[in-house]
């Protein structure tokens, strides 16, 4: 087995899409709505055939994310040490936060924390 994709829902989805895009070179696929139930989503695609769903609501737009549920963090691995002191420093240069690291953790991974535009943690990793 294998996980087939991640869905994400998020408040400002073309925002979203260009982050993904921008720093994790993923390729986003042709938009999906359904105008009845006002969901639109994106598959975004990575060099390695992983997907992400990111997807949104009308309702979501103006509800309380302290209600909603959603993943703890995503974890990118981006090949190396050196990947990811530069993913860390451009997130740095372009006002993110960077949440922890980059550091080696107790069990071997070496990785930097950083909060996506909407305070999703996303684990940058070797």
């Amino acid at each position: 087995m294998k996980i087939e994709h991640v869905g994400l829902m998020v408040q400002d989805l073309e925002g979203m899409r260009h982050f993904y895009e921008h720093y994790f070179e993923g390729q986003a696929g042709q938009k999906y709505h359904n105008p009845k139930t006002t969901f639109q989503s994106y598959f975004l695609t990575f060099s390695d055939g992983a997907r992400l769903e990111i997807g949104t609501k009308e309702n979501l737009k103006s509800a309380d994310k302290s209600v909603w549920t959603g993943y703890a963090h995503l974890a990118i691995s981006v090949g190396s040490k050196e990947k990811v002191d530069e993913l860390c420093q451009r997130f740095l240069a372009d006002d993110f936060e960077v949440k922890s690291g980059p550091r080696t953790t107790g069990d071997g991974y070496y990785e930097a924390v950083i909060l996506d535009p909407e305070e999703n943690e996303i684990e940058i990793t070797i």
